[in-house]
């Protein structure tokens, strides 16, 4: 007899956790590059060199081709975070200045308006070849 994988539905936790499930599946990369460092509109509009109200726009009809390459940069910074780092602590070390970035933030590198840097950034800070023997 096979066994059903599927919660059942009646389970106030499972249907929470579905739900939580299909969101985190069905967010945009904007949106969980801005959860995830918890930014606010006006945050993500100096990374990206635009107003508050371009991206209030770019939540509800997508971001514009000119900036889909700095996006992809920082959504994949933020797969990477997602996967090495705990949640809840994301922002703290997006803000936090690194000696590898000369003292710099993550942050304060994606406001400048380097997000391939921030992508490398990122990459190297969760490389574990680095602490390695």
């Amino acid at each position: 007899m096979a066994r059903e994988l599927a919660p059942d539905p009646d389970d106030p936790w499972a249907r929470d956790l579905l739900v939580a499930l299909e969101e985190r599946v069905r967010r945009s990369p904007l949106e969980r590059f801005l959860s995830s460092w918890d930014l606010s509109a006006a945050a993500a509009a100096r990374i990206f060199g635009v107003s508050r109200q371009a991206v209030a726009k770019w939540r509800g009809s997508g971001v514009p081709e000119e900036r889909l390459v700095a996006l992809a940069d920082l959504a994949a910074a933020t797969e990477v975070l997602e996967r090495y780092v705990r949640r809840d602590r994301i922002p703290a070390v997006v803000r936090r200045p690194a000696d590898l970035l000369g003292g710099r933030s993550l942050l304060d590198l994606a406001e400048s308006g380097d997000h391939v840097a921030v992508r490398r950034a990122v990459t190297e800070m969760v490389d574990l070849r680095r602490v390695q023997p």
